[in-house]
């Protein structure tokens, strides 16, 4: 890995990003620098924030302060390829597996432990994925407008459409990507924090990559993986929650799937956000919050 052709975006494409105040987080992960936001409470349990596709953890902002208010350790990491971390520059430098290994990386490098889990798009695919490998890290878990899939079903109309427009749209304007998965109307200082992470096209390898690594075929190279992964799910009786949004096309149901196929989903105070894009942390930040915080005090582990 360490011959990766490797781009990093300059710090000062960072600064004074509207309601982004909080101070930067480095680890190294297989020879790249990950960033991460790490705010709260250090001796507390930490709540593991990942975010999907193509976001970085600008779209935590409106989370990171309520949880931590309410006394939790918040970690919320930038992706390899998004945000504050490093950037492979050929696309094929990415994979499913490599998201994988780089997020393990950063849990074991901190490392964390009693994790409560919060994944939404790309978070999530990653997020459980390693939730079914290393299933003793987690103490509870938080799915929001995501999945798990195999290739094993049909993705839907929806995302298909989304995977043609990544793949041939000349221009991947990431802000314009995150304010059109949103239902409510995101100002230009926003939409530019979104795109500041990436100068240039050559910067957006990881963001145009990510939607044809989601397996859509029953022999995609990450379809055993994430039966593997769901072997556990399956018998997984820690505390699962749901907190999908009204207005999703791409993951709508899954939720539904989820409560029944997670013993640990049974009984609890499973959510839908009103009002709510795909990036429901963008639309309803603070709410969702709220329900985490929520579901972790009433769902105590020993």
């Amino acid at each position: 890995m360490g011959s990766l052709e490797v781009l990093r975006t300059p710090d000062e494409r960072f600064a004074n990003l509207p309601g982004y105040p909080f101070a930067p987080h480095y680890a190294e992960v297989d020879g790249l620098r990950m960033h991460y936001v790490d705010e709260g409470p250090r001796e507390a349990d930490p709540i593991l924030l990942l975010h999907g596709e193509p976001s970085w953890s600008y779209l935590y902002r409106k989370m990171v302060p309520v949880l931590a208010a309410r006394g939790h350790r918040v970690i919320a990491p930038d992706l390899i390829g998004f945000g504050r971390s490093d950037k492979p520059v050929r696309r094929e430098d990415y994979t499913y597996q490599r998201h994988v290994d780089w997020v393990v990386a950063l849990i074991q490098r901190l490392p964390l432990t009693r994790i409560t889990l919060f994944g939404q798009d790309w978070g999530g695919l990653i997020g459980l994925r390693i939730l079914g490998v290393h299933p003793d890290l987690f103490s509870r878990a938080v799915a929001s407008n995501t999945f798990l899939p195999t290739g094993d079903m049909d993705p839907g109309d929806a995302f298909r459409r989304w995977q043609e427009y990544s793949q041939t749209t000349p221009e991947f304007h990431v802000g314009g990507i995150v304010k059109g998965g949103c239902v409510s109307e995101l100002p230009p200082e926003v939409i530019a924090a979104y795109d500041a992470p990436f100068p240039d096209d050559r910067y957006k390898a990881g963001a145009r990559q990510f939607p044809m690594l989601v397996p859509t075929r029953p022999d995609d190279p990450a379809s055993e993986p994430n039966r593997k992964a769901w072997q556990v799910l399956v018998k997984w009786t820690k505390p699962f929650l749901t907190a999908f949004a009204d207005s999703d096309p791409i993951t709508r149901g899954a939720d539904r799937f989820l409560q029944m196929a997670i013993p640990g989903a049974r009984g609890q105070k499973h959510t839908t956000i009103r009002g709510a894009g795909h990036f429901v942390q963008e639309d309803k930040g603070e709410e969702l919050a709220g329900v985490i915080a929520d579901f972790i005090s009433s769902s105590p582990v020993s």
